[in-house]
């Protein structure tokens, strides 16, 4: 750390110079006066011990100079005096320490310079995890897609960044990645660095939300034994979710509307106004147009929340995005897992291009993940290709094959059923024994 001394008493200026010279990873510079140290403040050092008292400027006078040209300058003060009111006055105005000059100032200055290397290297943590996240949250490396579908969600959210005060709607099936594209707006976007809250407005009960969304003062019922910030504080400056917008209850509606409006909340129990600067984004696998026509959803809310509307289409209207994105569910499976390298068979590829996935890329991720679980090879084939027992009804009529491949489908299917009895299921399908017997002599010269 850089740390500049400012102390007019020569016997003391040498001491903390010696205490700090001490530790090989301080670059220590020293000063008398006010008039010679001003000017080193373009050095910009990461500390300075400061002396209120001398000779050429007051203490509280130099210590608000540096604070303003940067307030990131972390100032000890050293007093002579051991004086209760004025040490909480200095801190009050941004000095990190009070050090009295007395036989444990040494100790006293390098605890406190320890504290402060502590929080300088959590702030560096803290800005190369927010910078990790920006990066996380690229378009590119978070919305796997080449398709004119994608394509277009992609200029919707350039637009989304780019005007940071509108609100958002996105609209889309389950599974589509609703609050990925949130966080994707929310991380490129002049709000990255401040919070982004989310809530599940289809999780929490009815008599819960208000709180949660506006928080409570102490003593506003019963438990309430100290005040608590609703999302709306928590979120200042950044971005609130609001999951499953279309849940939320009829009367809360009215409340949220005044808010969006007057852009200001009261707390449950208080009087207070506090005003709110928060970008609100919401979600809905609902209609919320048709949720207006049947009286579920205010119209003027539904307007105020509308904002830039982004329709996310499901995995069938992606075209070929399927295969982009099977890959790379399974290069991060195997990553996060210490796997070797996996790839898909063309059977596999073909098998998985034909699924309906009605759960949209949340069930395509969950199929991949599981079929590198069942392949004991280093490519998983059709065989490792699992689809959702609970929409194995869809599986056949979402494939577009022929009618003879239709025909060996249904055939294959009872076969399994009834443990290859031919017998019993020409009986069941009404067709010749020789249909059966032929396809499945077919299907063995094939292997």
């Amino acid at each position: 750390m850089k740390i500049h001394i400012v102390e007019d008493d020569r016997v003391f200026n040498r001491l903390i110079e010696h205490t700090l010279i001490a530790q090989a990873h301080y670059e220590v510079s020293t000063f008398v006066n006010a008039k010679d140290f001003i000017p080193h403040l373009a050095d910009n050092p990461d500390v300075v011990t400061l002396d209120l008292g001398l000779p050429d400027m007051d203490g509280e006078d130099v210590l608000r100079h540096i604070k303003h040209y940067n307030a990131d300058i972390e100032v000890i003060v050293i007093s002579g005096q051991e004086n209760i009111s004025t040490a909480v006055q200095l801190l009050k105005q941004g000095a990190y320490d009070y050090i009295t000059k007395d036989e444990n100032i040494t100790e006293r200055l390098r605890n406190s310079l320890r504290n402060i290397e502590a929080k300088k290297t959590l702030k560096i943590e803290i800005k190369e995890l927010k910078s990790e996240i920006s990066n996380k949250y690229t378009y590119n490396n978070i919305i796997i897609g080449e398709s004119t579908a994608i394509k277009n969600i992609f200029s919707l959210i350039d637009k989304a960044v780019k005007i940071p005060n509108i609100n958002i709607s996105i609209y889309g099936d389950t599974g589509t990645g609703k609050e990925l594209v949130a966080k994707t707006i929310h991380y490129n976007s002049p709000r990255k660095n401040k919070p982004f809250i989310a809530v599940n407005m289809g999780a929490i009960p009815r008599d819960l939300i208000e709180n949660e969304l506006f928080g409570h003062e102490k003593g506003a019922f019963t438990g309430a034994n100290t005040s608590m910030k609703g999302k709306f504080e928590e979120a200042e400056g950044g971005t609130l979710f609001l999951d499953e917008i279309g849940e939320m209850d009829f009367d809360l509606q009215v409340k949220l509307l005044r808010v969006i409006q007057e852009r200001e909340i009261t707390r449950i129990g208080g009087h207070a106004v506090i005003k709110v600067n928060t970008r609100i984004i919401t979600a809905s696998n609902k209609d919320l147009a048709e949720e207006v026509n049947k009286g579920h959803f205010r119209e003027d809310l539904y307007y105020r929340l509308l904002g830039l509307p982004i329709h996310l289409p499901t995995l069938n209207e992606r075209e070929n995005d399927c295969l982009l994105l099977c890959n790379y569910f399974l290069e991060s499976f195997c990553k996060e897992n210490g796997m070797s390298k996996l790839e898909l068979t063309p059977k596999a590829k073909k098998k998985l291009l034909n699924y309906n996935y009605p759960g949209n890329i949340r069930e395509l991720k969950a199929i991949v993940e599981l079929s590198a679980v069942l392949t004991n090879s280093k490519v998983i084939d059709e065989e490792h290709i699992v689809f959702n027992t609970a929409h194995s009804e869809l599986e056949l009529f979402s494939q577009e094959l022929t009618l003879k491949e239709y025909t060996e489908k249904i055939i294959h299917h009872f076969l399994k059923k009834y443990h290859n009895n031919v017998l019993k299921v020409a009986e069941k399908l009404n067709i010749g024994k020789s249909t059966i017997y032929n396809m499945m002599s077919k299907q063995k010269q094939e292997v």
